[in-house]
């Protein structure tokens, strides 16, 4: 199975720019611009690295996360926080365990791409 990255964000500035660092780090990227359509990815298979953002319209990604938990889309795949936050909020008491890492936005794209490949190793050992 190829190494995948999933970006979960509304903005659609931040979900081309990790785009195009996947693509040049020849890393497979599915994007989604909420989490219900996150949820739809999973629910079709998805497995890997999920960099989700906090703050979406409709369904943020702590709900989100709940939700995969829920209907058990969570085993087969990392979840990293990659949010504008500076700290997690109160909404994320009960998930922590769930989340792998924490990053904020701007992020330094040779950082996220060292933490891609670690956190996409992660996922080979879960297989």
């Amino acid at each position: 199975m190829a190494k995948q990255v999933m970006i979960v964000d509304d903005n659609r500035y931040v979900r081309d720019s990790v785009e195009i660092i996947c693509q040049g780090e020849n890393l497979g990227v599915v994007t989604a611009t909420s989490g219900a359509e996150c949820l739809q990815e999973l629910e079709a298979g998805f497995r890997g690295v999920i960099l989700m953002d906090v703050m979406m319209p409709e369904m943020d990604g702590w709900d989100t996360i709940r939700a995969m938990i829920e209907r058990k889309l969570y085993p087969g795949n990392v979840i990293v926080m990659l949010t504008g936050m500076g700290e997690p909020d109160t909404k994320m008491d009960g998930v922590q365990e769930y989340v792998t890492d924490y990053m904020t936005k701007p992020f330094n794209p040779e950082e996220l791409v060292e933490s891609l490949r670690y956190y996409l190793a992660l996922v080979d050992e879960l297989q």
